[in-house]
């Protein structure tokens, strides 16, 4: 029988957990008869994967699956800050590549936020995954997406107001904020004015409910729900 060749992605700070998801992959292919031939691709930082990304989308050859973690260490450029903004690129460059994304952040808003701007085929709450369900996850993802941990079941069941659903820019916004940055210091990062940063500072803070003039209070309540 002709194995089926799939490139992965794996994309993860830690590389003893990259190597986990390889084991992963591998036990998948055994579940299966060994009917896949996995050709992996393990980057620790988004700036390496950034440039794996545009190595295979200028060469025209393709990624079949990538696996993220959410929280990564942004782009020297600052103009990837996470790993839904690899998910974004990947979307956007290649289509038919299914993502699965990880993480240990169960607050609603920013898994409501994730599925919004990337629909992962897979999504895991690291807590709710053995290894033995993230054998599964994999399966499904790779034979017939989608799967989603448990308790992204639960969070996707409750409905959200629109207005707490954040883009990409405003999750920049509030990075630059959360480093120390100056509104005058965003305009080489994020493509906007000084007025509309400003005035998307003012939104932020309506949908987060912060009355006081500094950021400290923004930024608090960005990080306990998961946007920085």
């Amino acid at each position: 029988m002709r194995k089926e060749k799939l490139t992965i992605l794996i994309v993860n700070d830690y590389p003893l957990m990259c190597e986990a998801y390889k084991r992963a992959f591998i036990n998948v292919s055994n579940y299966n008869d060994n009917q896949y031939d996995f050709d992996f691709i393990t980057i620790h930082n988004c700036d390496d994967a950034c440039e794996i990304i545009k190595t295979f989308y200028d060469r025209e050859e393709k990624i079949d699956l990538v696996f993220l973690d959410l929280k990564l260490f942004p782009s020297n450029n600052k103009k990837i800050i996470s790993g839904e903004d690899l998910g974004i690129l990947i979307r956007d460059m290649f289509p038919s590549c299914k993502v699965i994304l990880s993480t240990t952040n169960d607050n609603k808003y920013r898994i409501h936020s994730v599925f919004r701007s990337i629909n992962p085929e897979g999504f895991l709450i690291k807590s709710d995954i053995t290894f033995k369900e993230l054998v599964k996850a994999i399966n499904e993802v790779v034979s017939d997406p989608p799967f989603y941990s448990k308790t992204v079941l639960k969070l996707l069941r409750k409905k959200v107001s629109s207005d707490f659903l954040l883009d990409d820019v405003d999750r920049k916004i509030l990075y630059e904020l959360s480093i120390g940055a100056k509104v005058k210091d965003m305009l080489g990062y994020i493509p906007l004015s000084i007025a509309a940063i400003e005035k998307r500072k003012r939104h932020l803070k309506k949908i987060f409910n912060v009355k006081e003039k500094g950021h400290r209070e923004l930024i608090l309540k960005a990080k306990e729900n998961g946007f920085i």
